[in-house]
């Protein structure tokens, strides 16, 4: 039977401690003492020593101006409300006055697909769409409306 050694004898750990005063790396103590780097990691953290030099210094979030053209997520947000603010949801209605075919469609063009009865091709509304969205005000309500989501009943 072989007997185990321990990996943490007391001459390891009077090493680490010594190389660890001379500011020696996690890496190079580990490769002088003969263990893992994570080991020595783990052996200082149980032993609580750190070093005391100055916190890494964190990354910022994007101001407003660094941020895409769209904007950000709260940047959308508050948009959105925006256009709630006038009218109720339920009473919405519509009207597209330069509908256009997927060919015609554009960045300039509300994206919102709608049905022509008069033709069997695929149209859509045509309008100018709300700044950093793909569709006008009409239909940016309902595309984004907000509280429960309404379900769909499947059969």
């Amino acid at each position: 039977m072989i007997a185990i050694q321990p990996t943490w004898t007391t001459e390891r750990v009077e090493q680490l401690k010594a190389y660890f005063a001379d500011g020696l790396s996690c890496r190079d103590i580990a490769v002088n003492i003969g263990v893992s780097r994570n080991a020595v990691i783990g052996k200082l953290s149980r032993l609580n020593l750190t070093r005391g030099g100055p916190a890494p210094e964190r990354k910022t979030r994007k101001t407003a101006a660094e941020s895409t053209a769209k904007g950000t997520p709260a940047q959308q947000y508050r948009l959105l409300q925006v256009v709630y603010e006038d009218e109720p949801v339920e009473d919405i209605k519509v009207t597209s006055a330069h509908p256009c075919s997927l060919l015609d469609l554009s960045a300039q063009r509300c994206r919102w697909p709608i049905d022509v009865p008069e033709t069997d091709d695929l149209r859509f509304c045509g309008n100018p769409p709300l700044k950093g969205t793909p569709y006008c005000t009409g239909h940016s309500r309902l595309a984004y409306r907000t509280g429960p989501r309404l379900r769909v009943a499947r059969g």
